[in-house]
């Protein structure tokens, strides 16, 4: 009827006779603690929003490469790149960013000028 294995039943059974129903109720998750605690995941937050180059990188762009880096100077924790993400995306609450492609030299105004202008002519053809 419940669509559960007899095992299940018979398990439940055994804990609800032995600790009643608050034995059945649903415990936290267990397993490995954190890392790193509240504290040291926010000194990471204000290290990382101060930004890359602030940290000696040349450029102002966050790999977990990087940021694993600031996580060892800030907290001496060494985290693995799977930790290093899980802490990004989870804790931190953040998400991935890819930066655009874009020239630095290019000229916006040339830019629109040539999209409105020669691209509608481009795309009549001869």
């Amino acid at each position: 009827m419940l669509e559960v294995r007899d095992e299940s039943v018979r398990w439940w059974k055994r804990v609800w006779e032995e600790g009643g129903a608050a034995a059945l109720r649903r415990r936290s998750a267990t397993g490995r603690p954190p890392q790193l605690d509240n504290g040291q995941v926010e000194r990471v937050r204000t290290a990382l929003e101060q930004g890359a180059q602030a940290h000696g990188f040349e450029a102002d762009l966050w790999t977990l490469e990087r940021v694993g880096a600031v996580v060892e100077r800030v907290t001496g924790v060494v985290l693995a790149r799977a930790s290093v993400w899980r802490l990004l995306t989870g804790r931190l609450g953040w998400s991935l960013q890819r930066p655009e492609r874009r020239a630095v030299e290019r000229d916006e105004s040339e830019f629109a000028r040539w999209i409105a202008h020669e691209w509608p002519r481009i795309k009549e053809g001869p």
